[in-house]
């Protein structure tokens, strides 16, 4: 070898290292609003604590705190179509989370992206949007129900909320049923309908899972004293998260529920408002004051960050790729 010649670069085991797989990523729409109980930074949070990693487009601006939405300002069409594609020209995506998208307009925006993509599961969660002026309600869900219901693999909501959307004439004397929710899902084009809130006697409340077909499956839990916001936006990206891995429908609804409800135990209130939910409840806590020579041996047994005794053990950050 001349001196000229190059020295032959040698292996780097850390480079190794950084060749493991990336974790599977999940595109969210969703708003962005600064109390982080729901919207983006609600996703963001939720789908890093499932094991996956989120990719946040922006579609509105909510003005809310813990307590109330004020009002929010919608993205136009372009900007929200833009920072999509932008990515999915550059990263895979195995799933798709869709939240608020701001007006008919965002919501035909986002459809048509998710239309190049029909092989990629889509959960959609329907908030209440009842804060918009009548006007904006209705286009809003009619361009919801004939744009993104048709693509949705998933459509999760509130048992009320999905009742006014999807069967908005409904006059009986006793709630919808799931299946009656799903049905009128299903004529629109979604393929599940994840109902949550149902009420049951002796506080507590049902979810389920169905198809036009019937129930699948469901978590009956016991209802909370305090009210929360981010619920609905934590469990859809909870899922959206497990599907992006693959997981089958019944089983990823299952462990879904379990998070929210365990995020949900574990929730705070940062504010004078309602309660968020604590989307990394499984994180050990930090050492107690003297306690710190222990070091790792005696995170390994510190308790839940909820410390009643029906809370459930505290165990490693969960990672599913």
């Amino acid at each position: 070898m001349s001196k000229t010649d190059p020295i032959p670069a040698q292996p780097d085991p850390a480079l190794d290292e950084q060749d493991s797989p990336p974790p599977a990523c999940v595109m969210s729409f969703n708003a962005s609003e600064a109390s982080g109980a729901g919207g983006l930074a609600g996703d963001v949070a939720t789908i890093a604590a499932m094991g996956a990693h989120c990719l946040p487009v922006v579609s509105a601006i909510v003005l809310r705190d813990t307590a109330e939405v004020f009002e929010q300002h919608a993205l136009d069409a372009d900007t929200i179509v833009e920072q999509a594609r932008h990515i999915l020209e550059d990263v895979s995506v195995t799933a798709w989370k869709v939240g608020f998208l701001g007006s008919a307009e965002g919501v035909s925006a986002v459809a048509e992206v998710l239309s190049d993509y029909p092989d990629i599961p889509l959960v959609a969660y329907m908030p209440s949007v009842s804060w918009l002026d009548e006007e904006q309600q209705q286009s809003y869900l009619d361009a919801f129900r004939e744009l993104v219901l048709p693509q949705t693999h998933v459509l999760v909501g509130n048992h009320k909320t999905l009742t006014d959307f999807l069967l908005p004439d409904w006059d009986a004397d006793r709630p919808a049923s799931p299946r009656e929710l799903a049905v009128a899902a299903a004529q629109a084009g979604a393929q599940h309908v994840l109902v949550t809130g149902i009420s049951l006697p002796n506080q507590f409340v049902d979810n389920v899972l169905a198809t036009s077909q019937g129930p699948i499956t469901g978590e009956k839990f016991e209802r909370f004293d305090v009210s929360f916001i981010g619920a609905g936006d934590t469990l859809s990206a909870a899922l959206a998260a497990l599907l992006s891995v693959g997981a089958e429908i019944h089983s990823a609804v299952g462990e879904a529920l379990s998070f929210l409800d365990q995020a949900l135990d574990a929730g705070f209130r940062p504010g004078m408002g309602n309660v968020l939910p604590d989307r990394f409840f499984w994180a050990l806590p930090a050492g107690e004051e003297g306690e710190a020579e222990d070091g790792a041996a005696e995170a390994e047994e510190a308790p839940a960050l909820d410390e009643t005794p029906e809370a459930p053990p505290a165990r490693p950050p969960r990672r599913m790729h």
